[in-house]
């Protein structure tokens, strides 16, 4: 792959940038050199429990100052993406209070009576009754979107349920599956993408630690590098059918290609 084409790097977070509370190691030479060459970046993180202000806060706390603008969420992606479609819609969002936040700031009324829209996030404030409701708005033929697929999010205790694991329990009950997903690898948040930086797929390489959301973005055209730093291993390669452009064991080495290549 050709570093040097690259005009864009979109940077996952959990698994790629940092573990938990510790940084990884390379961060810091690698955004200190793509900087250098002017080149874009963005941290892309398909977790739509936390707001672009709390990763922003997040990434302070581990020594990087990066401005919101330098971050896109799948809540803030579905919530834009929603909003250009039909502003001030009434949506039946089951979110954290931090993605409530970003579909209020995006205009809409937030409601469980009579919705346009129910929107299912990551939602680590999950209540029965929030599923219970769920479910007989989507029974009813409500439409129904979800932030994002993962079914696992990385904690520095291991894996717990994500939206993944949600979205099946859903479709056990109702028998429907999103009518769309916004997040990597769809192509909504490709839309997003294109949109922020004013590039083409090819110009633009996705940095990450999993193969289902992160490489799957090629499919796209992107190019796509893997990092063996968060949920991947080595092994997990060969039954994939999203094959990475170059694979690292972390953003520490990809940042020394950079340089060498450079």
């Amino acid at each position: 792959m050709r570093l040097d084409k690259i005009l864009c790097y979109l940077l996952d977070m959990d698994g790629t940038i940092y573990l938990g509370d510790r940084l990884l190691p390379g961060v810091h030479e690698f955004l200190q050199f793509i900087s250098e060459r002017k080149t874009q970046y963005y941290f892309l993180t398909n977790n739509s429990s936390r707001s672009r202000n709390d990763y922003a806060d997040k990434l302070h706390s581990l020594g990087l100052e990066i401005s919101t603008e330098h971050i896109i969420t799948s809540g803030e992606a579905a919530a834009s993406t929603l909003a250009s479609r039909d502003e001030g819609a009434r949506i039946y969002l089951v979110g954290t209070p931090s993605l409530q936040r970003e579909f209020l700031d995006h205009g809409f009324e937030l409601s469980d009576e009579d919705p346009d829209t129910v929107v299912l996030g990551f939602d680590t404030t999950l209540t029965y009754e929030k599923l219970a409701r769920l479910c007989s708005l989507i029974r009813e033929g409500t439409p129904y979107i979800a932030t994002h697929p993962d079914l696992n999010c990385p904690t520095a205790d291991g894996p717990i349920p994500d939206i993944g694991a949600t979205i099946a329990f859903v479709e056990a009950s109702t028998g429907r599956a999103p009518d769309e997903i916004i997040g990597k690898p769809f192509q909504p948040m490709l839309e997003v993408i294109l949109a922020r930086t004013g590039l083409s797929p090819a110009q633009i390489c996705m940095v990450g630690d999993r193969l289902y959301t992160d490489v799957a973005m090629g499919q796209h055209g992107l190019r796509t590098v893997l990092v063996l730093s968060g949920e991947t291993q080595p092994e997990d390669l060969a039954e994939s059918p999203h094959k990475p452009d170059l694979v690292v064991s972390g953003i520490g080495e990809l940042a020394q290609l950079i340089k060498d290549r450079g």
